[in-house]
């Protein structure tokens, strides 16, 4: 479980490599610039992986359902 945390990464390093790369205009995606529309898959990739690390943490099977402090609801 403690490497698929490592996935929260990639969205935050796309964000901070890819305007290095991808600062253009004339590529229009969905109608923004190649940037914007960048970011925007960014933005969006970022909840997928936190989704996915959300649904493969252990902690979210108890059958209890405690939350973070260890009590229960």
């Amino acid at each position: 479980m403690h490497h698929l945390r490592w996935l929260a990464l990639l969205p935050f390093l796309g964000m901070l490599v890819g305007p290095f790369f991808l600062n253009r205009v004339t590529p229009f995606v969905l109608g923004m610039p190649l940037l914007m529309a960048w970011l925007v898959f960014c933005v969006l990739g970022t909840s997928a992986v936190m989704g996915v690390i959300y649904l493969t943490d252990p902690a979210n099977r108890t059958a209890g359902g405690t939350d973070s402090s260890g009590e229960g609801r």
